[in-house]
This record gives C-alpha cells, sequence and structure tokens, in this order.
C-alpha cells in the first residue's frame, strides 16, 4: 500500500469513527451493529472494529448482554470542553436568568450548525412540572423558533444549501414544504423574531431572536410557553422580551470583544 493509500484510509476509518459517534449521539435508544450497518451502510466488519475500539477508548458503551450501544461518558468531555472554552457561554447564561425571571417560562440559547441548532443553554421555568435540559441536542433548524431565526439571516440560496432536499416531520404542523418555509422566513426577517407553533413538539409554542454579536447571527435565543398560552398579545409581549434580551446580550458581547 503506497503513502498516499495509507492517508487515504486513515482519513477514511477517522470519518467514520466520527460518523459513528453522531449517529449514535442522535439516537434516542442504543443501537445494534445491524442497525447501525442499516443507517450508515458501512461494512459490518469494518463497524465491528470501529465500534469496538470506541467501546475500549469509552465513547462507546454497550448495554448488559454487549449487543446494543450508545455514546460513552468520554463523549460527554468533548462535549463539556466546548462549552467551558466559549468565552460567551457566561453571559449567555445570566441573560437566561434575567429573562427567565422576567417572562416567567423555559428558556434556551442555541447556535446554527449547517442545518441544525445545538443547544448551548437552558433555563427551566421554575413551575416545570418536568425538568429536562436541552444542553447538547440537535434539531433540525426548520422546526424550532431558534432554526428560523438563525436561518431568516441567510439568503434564500444560502438557506437552500444548508438544509436537506427534504424537510423532516416531527409534528402535523411541521413546515416541510420549502417555499412555505422561504415564506415564513421572509416574515421573520421583516419583524426581527421567529415564532412557531407546535411545529417541533405538540404542546408547545416558541419564541426566538438572533444574537447580532456576529454577522450574520450564529447564535439565537428563545423562549418555550405552552401552545394553549400562546396568544397574540401573549407572544407579543414574549417576543419583545426575548428582542430585548438578545440586543442586550449581543451589546454585552461585544464589549468584551466576543466573536
Amino acid at each position: 500500500m503506497t503513502s498516499s493509500q495509507s492517508d487515504s484510509s486513515l482519513v477514511k476509518s477517522a470519518e467514520r469513527t466520527v460518523r459513528i459517534l453522531e449517529t449514535l449521539a442522535a439516537s434516542p435508544r442504543r443501537l445494534s451493529i445491524s442497525e447501525l450497518q442499516e443507517l450508515m451502510g458501512y461494512p459490518r466488519s469494518s463497524l465491528h472494529a470501529l465500534v469496538r475500539t470506541l467501546r475500549e477508548l469509552k465513547w462507546v458503551e454497550a448495554d448488559d448482554s454487549g449487543s446494543t450501544f450508545g455514546v460513552g461518558p468520554h463523549a460527554l468531555l468533548s462535549g463539556t470542553a466546548y462549552l467551558d472554552r466559549d468565552p460567551a457561554l457566561p453571559h449567555v447564561y445570566e441573560a437566561l436568568e434575567d429573562l427567565r425571571s422576567e417572562i416567567g417560562y423555559t428558556v434556551h440559547y442555541a447556535r446554527r450548525d449547517d442545518g441544525h441548532v445545538l443547544y448551548l443553554g437552558s433555563r427551566e421555568s421554575r413551575d416545570a412540572v418536568r425538568v429536562v435540559s436541552r444542553v447538547g441536542r440537535r434539531l433540525p433548524a426548520h422546526l424550532t423558533a431558534l432554526g428560523q431565526a438563525l436561518l431568516a439571516e441567510l439568503t434564500t440560496v444560502e438557506v437552500d444549501k444548508v438544509l436537506p432536499d427534504e424537510l423532516e416531520a416531527y409534528t402535523p404542523r411541521t413546515v416541510t414544504d420549502l417555499a412555505a418555509l422561504h415564506e415564513e422566513l421572509a416574515r421573520v426577517r421583516d419583524r426581527g423574531w421567529a415564532a412557531e407553533h407546535e411545529q417541533g413538539t405538540t404542546g408547545v409554542a416558541c419564541v426566538a431572536a438572533p444574537v447580532h454579536y456576529r454577522i450574520p447571527a450564529t447564535d439565537a435565543i428563545s423562549c418555550s410557553m405552552p401552545a394553549e398560552l400562546a396568544t397574540e398579545a401573549e407572544v407579543a409581549r414574549v417576543a419583545a422580551a426575548v428582542v430585548r434580551a438578545a440586543g442586550a446580550l449581543a451589546g454585552t458581547l461585544r464589549r468584551h470583544g466576543i466573536r
């Protein structure tokens, strides 16, 4: 094998390793080798070898039978390091606390990751029955207010480049028609904030605004509320508060030289 062939093989193995971790992280349950193979199309022998290595290094862990796999504890180390080293996040957490105190609902902070949004901060409403942090979750941008607020920062051509050919539906209300999504993004640009009603989660409405400390904005703040409370007046009240919080946070980050 030549040096270039060896390098190519190493690159392929590295890419497959990362894709395995991403697939396991995205799954709500542990997956078998057969399921991984079906999802990824990699040779079974290659999957076995890579999963075995990842398991030995504790990036992947198995169930008691050793037949299904999920991300392991060492995967958490990388995610935590990313959060710890982001200079914006201490200011973000303070802004989320203040916004939650003002409006009383659950608030989130996320960053666009191509056609997805990655949640970097969350503060649950104090009367939430079930407190489940979204930090570390990655969701399709088109079905979240956070994602729509950030997609609206892009041109139509740029949006088409980052989104998949088929838009996935999470609920019956999810916008899966690209033309309809572009119409919604135009409305978001006009008013300066995004809103979705049960597009990502049944029973939940959300309002979001971009944080303009980068151009185009890569981050956004959102507020989630029970869908039955999302009247026109309440959405307007919350949107005004979210826009103020996003603007104030952007000013703080720029003053501290954070880009």
